[in-house]
């Protein structure tokens, strides 16, 4: 085992304590590899969902609970048997920004965190963290700046429900709870989400950059994100804000290079913004401007992610 993969193994294994966690949103992508990730762990992993009995896709090992929407009194129960809760709740954003899909973007996200902070101020038992789940859209669009943990947030649609969404649960850390802000870049998975969408092109031999191809893609292999999630979990010293991404961020045209390369396919069919635009509307800045978001914080605490480089994620991706 060379040296990389033996201080993974470690972090790992120096994480590994049993824990109750509970998943609010456990059924969505990240929900779901995350859930795996901690059973394999050897945790107790209970999925919330607001009707038990028609909740889909949980892992093997994982069971199932009842979280109301309506009234914190009634999630007490569950909220004192946990030692860790996981706010992961969230309407999708991958669709037209119509007003009304604005405002269940807004409201899934900033209302559940609140229900979740008055449910935890009533518990006598409070749960020892709180993962509290963002995104690098927090930022805005910001060019070519790099952008860290530090950097202020910046201006649209999606950075206000970030900020909105993170201060939602933030007065649970005068609770005594141990509170962390996960910001997660754009997630490669297999099945679902922006890869296989994007490869979809690159299979009939139309694939290329979307836009200019020069906004910054923050991407993250979906193993990583279930890794890193659990790391900070496990570890007492994490709080306050983790970008949760790549430490090789790339731009949208190296990526489609890296896809061209990985399925045998050209990558020179670029398809011009303003068809992105007519096509997606407002939501079309989530693919025609980017952030180059590094994960300083989770790096210093000795997280090693597993797939650092596009080509070896999409090599595992695509196999």
């Amino acid at each position: 085992m060379d040296s990389t993969l033996l201080a993974i193994h470690n972090i790992d294994m120096d994480m590994k304590s049993n824990m109750n966690i509970s998943i609010i949103g456990g059924t969505g992508l990240i929900g779901r590899a995350l859930a795996e990730e901690l059973v394999r762990s050897g945790d107790d992993v209970t999925v919330l969902s607001r009707d038990p009995g028609r909740a889909k896709s949980i892992p093997r090992g994982a069971s199932v609970g009842e979280w109301n929407t309506y009234d914190p009194n009634r999630n007490v129960e569950i909220i004192e048997k946990s030692d860790a809760v996981i706010n992961l709740a969230g309407a999708s954003i991958m669709k037209r920004w119509s007003k009304s899909n604005k405002r269940k973007i807004r409201q899934s996200r900033v209302e559940t965190g609140k229900l979740i902070t008055e449910s935890i101020s009533q518990a006598k038992k409070k749960p020892s963290v709180l993962i509290q789940a963002s995104a690098v859209g927090y930022y805005g669009s910001r060019g070519n700046e790099e952008i860290t943990e530090g950097s202020v947030p910046g201006e649209g649609f999606l950075a206000g429900v970030a900020v909105e969404w993170e201060d939602s649960t933030a007065p649970v850390e005068k609770m005594g709870v141990r509170r962390v802000v996960v910001r997660t870049g754009v997630v490669l998975s297999r099945k679902v989400g922006a890869l296989p969408m994007t490869a979809l092109p690159f299979r009939f031999f139309f694939g290329g950059p979307l836009g200019s191809g020069r906004q910054w893609m923050p991407w993250i292999h979906l193993d990583d994100v279930a890794r890193a999630i659990g790391f900070l979990i496990k570890n007492k010293d994490a709080g306050g804000v983790f970008n949760i991404t790549s430490p090789q961020p790339v731009t949208n045209r190296e990526f489609s290079r890296a896809l061209g390369r990985a399925l045998h396919r050209p990558a020179v069919f670029r398809v011009p913004a303003f068809l992105i635009r007519l096509l997606l509307g407002e939501m079309s800045t989530v693919v025609l401007e980017g952030q180059k978001a590094m994960p300083a914080k989770i790096i210093d605490l000795g997280f090693r992610h597993r797939f650092p480089d596009i080509e070896s994620a999409l090599k595992d991706l695509l196999k």
